[in-house]
Formats: C-alpha cells, sequence, structure tokens
C-alpha cells in the first residue's frame, strides 16, 4: 500500500480510519525502512480488535452512553500510541453526532432535483438549522467533557489534534461553533482540520461559505483533506473535476500546513495524477 502511495511520488502518507491491525506490522517496516513517512492518522487508527471496515465513528465522544465515550477515549490513547510508533505528528479527529433526522438526505435530494431555492428547500433547510440549535446543547456538553481527558494527553505527548469540519448536518461542531470551541480549548494542541469535500458540500446545502468559513478558522488551521466534489454532494474526486474554488482557498494555504489527498479509490492513476496537477498548478508552492 505504502509502496503504491510512493510511486505516485508522494514522502508522506496518511493512515486512515480503516487501517487493519493486520497491516500495522508492514507500515512499521516500511517506516523503520524510510520507504515512507507518516504525516497523520485518522482516529480510530488502527482498527479496534475485531473492526475489519472504517469506523469512525463507532465510538463517539458525544454518546450519551458512558462506556461508548470511556472507548472512544480508549481508542483514541492507542491511536496516539500508534503514532508515536511511526512519528505521525498529528491525529484528525471526528468530534461526535447528534440524533437528528436525515436532513441531509433530503435536503441532497432536492439539490438533485434543481430546487436549491425553491421555497421547499428553504423552508427545509430553515427547519434544519433550527433544530440543530435547539438539540445540539447536550451533545457539545458530552464533546467537552471527553475532550477534557484527551486534549492533556496529547498536550503531554506534543501531538496535535485535528478538529475536522465535516459533511453531515448532524456532525459536531456545527459550522458556527469551531469558534467557541477554541475558546474553551486554548491548547495550541487543538487545531482545525479543514476538510475541502465537507466543506464545499455545507456550501451547496446553504450553510456556509466556504472560503469565508476556512478564512474564519485560519489561525488554528492545521491541515488539510482535499478532495472535489461534483454537484451536489459527490465528493472523494479528484481536483479540478468539481465544483470548488481553490483559487479562493489558496490565500489562506500556508506551506508547513499537512495536506492530504482523500480521493475515492476507484479513481484511475492518471485521474489522480491530474488532480494533484490541477492542484499545484493553482496553489503552486503554497501546497
Amino acid at each position: 500500500m505504502l509502496n503504491e502511495i510512493r510511486a505516485l511520488g508522494f514522502e508522506y502518507a496518511e493512515l486512515s480510519h480503516g487501517t487493519r491491525l493486520v497491516l500495522v506490522p508492514g507500515i512499521l517496516d516500511a517506516v523503520k525502512a524510510g520507504e515512507m513517512k507518516i504525516s497523520s492518522l485518522h482516529n480510530f487508527c488502527p482498527l479496534p480488535m475485531g473492526v475489519e471496515r472504517s469506523a469512525p465513528n463507532l465510538y463517539q465522544f458525544t454518546s450519551d452512553r458512558p462506556r461508548d465515550r470511556e472507548l472512544a477515549v480508549k481508542h483514541t490513547f492507542k491511536t496516539f500510541d500508534f503514532a508515536a510508533r511511526v512519528n505521525a505528528p498529528l491525529v484528525v479527529l471526528h468530534l461526535g453526532s447528534m440524533d437528528l433526522k436525515n436532513y441531509s438526505g433530503k435536503l441532497g435530494d432536492l439539490l438533485e432535483d434543481g430546487q436549491r431555492h425553491t421555497p421547499r428547500y428553504e423552508k427545509l433547510l430553515a427547519e434544519a438549522i433550527q433544530k440543530r440549535e435547539e438539540k445540539k446543547k447536550p451533545y457539545v456538553e458530552r464533546l467537552y467533557e471527553t475532550l477534557k481527558l484527551i486534549v492533556p494527553e496529547a498536550e503531554k505527548r506534543g501531538l496535535l489534534l485535528g478538529c475536522e469540519c465535516r459533511e453531515g448536518i448532524e456532525e459536531i461542531p456545527l459550522e458556527a461553533d469551531f469558534a467557541a470551541l477554541f475558546k474553551e480549548f486554548p491548547s495550541l494542541s487543538m487545531r482545525y482540520w479543514h476538510d475541502t469535500g465537507h466543506a464545499q458540500v455545507k456550501e451547496n446545502f446553504g450553510f456556509i461559505r466556504h472560503a469565508e468559513h476556512l478564512a474564519s478558522l485560519a489561525d488554528r488551521l492545521a491541515g488539510f483533506h482535499i478532495h472535489d466534489v461534483q454537484f451536489p454532494h459527490r465528493d472523494h474526486c479528484p481536483p479540478g473535476s468539481g465544483v470548488i474554488d481553490y483559487a479562493a482557498l489558496k490565500p489562506f494555504v500556508k506551506p508547513e500546513h499537512i495536506k492530504v489527498f482523500e480521493l475515492s479509490p476507484a479513481l484511475p492513476v492518471e485521474a489522480v495524477k491530474a488532480g494533484i496537477a490541477h492542484l499545484k498548478g493553482i496553489w503552486g508552492e503554497q501546497g
């Protein structure tokens, strides 16, 4: 796996939440041999024993079940342990979700039908915004209590935590709540992780303006998951094949930021290469 990534010209790779335990010895060998460097891990990594598929939301920091929160902390700490073994400086986190009606699916269906600016769409969007605000408080409180266990451990280990913006309407933090999160946790270990595809989906739905959202969090930005979106919400496409305005994001991209291409495994190699070339042509040396 890592050799294939290396053959594409990459010196670094992120290890995802789909990394099975059986892959760990080979990964450690590759890192030790200098064949690949690890830029970041995506929680939970490696997968908990007995889990064979990607499961970043298997245990949630926002769960109303204390045992689930305990397991979320336990396996996050195991990810921290693995980060030390592969010399990864950052762990990307999903911070949780609330129990909410499937607004994402309903809004997506209306977008696909060309109804973005109809009264029906605007009414459903307003309802989703209202319901999220009404329901979020206990979930945010549980998230904060869980992070009070996790952040000091990350600080002790010298790890950065990339708090990822998510595409799901029910996921925490809400777009406008990242500022409150970073105020609550001023630790420099707590960073913002910008997923270009997720943010674009949120713009397509009408929740944010992509570039403005990134600008508002630029001072805490650690890095990016990079992929494009074919309207309205087909993501993990190569840059240049969708609707993202990468030029509008360029002012906030710095050389020290970690950039991870998060592309569909179904893409042919030539599409991957074309997407990388497209982005480099826009972001240049900043990328």
